[in-house]
């Protein structure tokens, strides 16, 4: 038995006013003026109830890299952001090729209890893109994977991609994306652009992702599977999705937080904190970004939350790691560059943020609407809370946030898994309720 919860005076997706009564795992009542005897009450006044965010792209790198996060401090993360499932990604040491990988994150997952775990799986063996993981057995074992990805690597081979978009149709699961293509980009380092000639840092084009896109919706059209487009990050290549979409094609696509907000003259700093994969684009493709994120082209956003530990970004811009974090501050950037400039409203974050995941990634007891009966994962929102960044105020295992000192909207008050609270008035809730 959990403590029940009543949260007083909340606006369930920015409406008006109301009271919603948690009791054994689910929203019991909803309504004006309810009491409960026993319950703790959240005074929740000017704060926004959000279904619990789900996200589809997160690193978490365990195991093997501890260093930089482990699923405990990485879910901690994720709580603290409003997120109640993440899917993690299978670029870990050893590599979620196997059902043992897989089913070893997810238990990591249920020790750790800040969120929900669902690992990714792994297209290619140890993701070298020569032979097909072991998709079945992953799909089969207890982890029930249902999403697949080689990320950080593309998967290059067309036959390759063709024989796993067949292989997931017999248990409705998904290849996740990461369009890159290798021979474009070899030693590429920033956006390719006249930036990139006058920093005299390697380009990447925005070709070797627009290819890659055009090449697998193609694929996954004549074999009548799914495809998801990882972190899209040019202009082109919303095009391409908005015209597969048109044609009927069971094609996704997610946008990160960074590519909503950051553009490519960052790289003018020469600061490893602003090199990510793919890399910053100029304020055009955010600004497409931005419109396919609200016309529904771009179905979700997913954070790619990478971190990673103080040596691997601070060095020289060539030899550090790609990737930023992303958790604990994805709410404020869709509120900063979608809801503040009325490009989508809260009900558009929630289904951007945990339906369109949840569904996409087959998880059915995440993203479920706020409504009597459902399982209690809410996260409380303050959408008029100011905020400056502090790297070292994260709940990540590392600090490589791009927008430290950076001042944010919002903040999230509380965040529920199950009717349990995780946050409590902004703080990692570590009670036993």
């Amino acid at each position: 038995m959990t403590t029940p919860y009543l949260l007083k005076n909340v606006r369930i997706l920015g409406g008006e006013p109301t009271d919603i009564l948690i009791k054994d795992g689910v929203i019991a009542e909803i309504g004006v003026g309810l009491s409960a005897e026993g319950a703790e009450v959240v005074e929740a006044e000017g704060l926004i109830a959000l279904p619990g965010l789900v996200d589809l792209h997160t690193h978490l790198r365990e195991p093997g890299r501890e260093d930089a996060e482990t699923v405990e401090t990485g879910t901690r993360a994720a709580a603290m952001g409003g997120f109640t499932a993440v899917h993690a990604m299978a670029n870990t040491n050893p590599v979620a090729d196997t059902a043992g990988v897989v089913e070893q994150v997810w238990r990591l997952g249920r020790e750790a209890g800040y969120c929900d775990v669902y690992p990714v799986g792994a297209v290619t063996v140890g993701l070298k893109g020569e032979q097909l993981a072991e998709l079945g057995a992953m799909a089969d074992s207890a982890a029930r994977v249902r999403v697949f990805s080689d990320d950080g690597h593309c998967v290059s081979d067309p036959l390759l991609m063709r024989r796993a978009l067949e292989y997931v149709k017999a248990f409705d699961g998904v290849v996740a994306q990461h369009a890159q293509d290798p021979r474009l980009t070899e030693g590429a380092q920033m956006n390719e652009s006249e930036l990139s000639g006058r920093l005299g840092l390697a380009g990447w084009p925005a070709v070797a992702e627009e290819a890659i896109i055009a090449r697998d919706c193609l694929l996954t059209a004549h074999v009548g599977s799914r495809l998801h487009v990882c972190h899209v990050s040019t202009a082109g290549s919303v095009e391409i999705v908005r015209d597969a979409k048109r044609k009927g094609w069971n094609v996704t696509a997610e946008a990160c937080p960074h590519h909503l907000i950051l553009t490519d003259e960052l790289a003018a700093t020469y600061d490893p904190i602003y090199k990510v994969n793919p890399p910053l684009r100029s304020a055009a493709d955010v600004e497409a970004l931005r419109a396919g994120l609200a016309d529904g082209t771009i179905d979700i956003v997913a954070t790619d939350h990478a971190p990673h530990p103080h040596e691997d970004k601070d060095c020289e811009w060539a030899a550090a790691a790609f990737g930023m974090l992303g958790l604990e501050t994805a709410l404020s950037i869709v509120q900063h560059t979608m809801v503040d400039a009325g490009l989508l409203d809260w009900a558009g974050v929630a289904e951007r943020m945990s339906s369109a995941p949840a569904r996409i990634g087959r998880v059915a007891d995440h993203g479920q609407p706020i409504a009597v009966g459902n399982p209690a994962n809410i996260a409380l929102y303050d959408p008029a809370a100011t905020r400056t960044i502090e790297a070292s105020a994260s709940a990540s295992l590392s600090r490589n946030t791009p927008y430290a000192g950076m001042e944010l909207p919002g903040r999230i008050e509380a965040t529920f898994l199950r009717g349990r609270p995780t946050v409590l008035d902004g703080k990692l809730w570590e009670g036993t309720a």
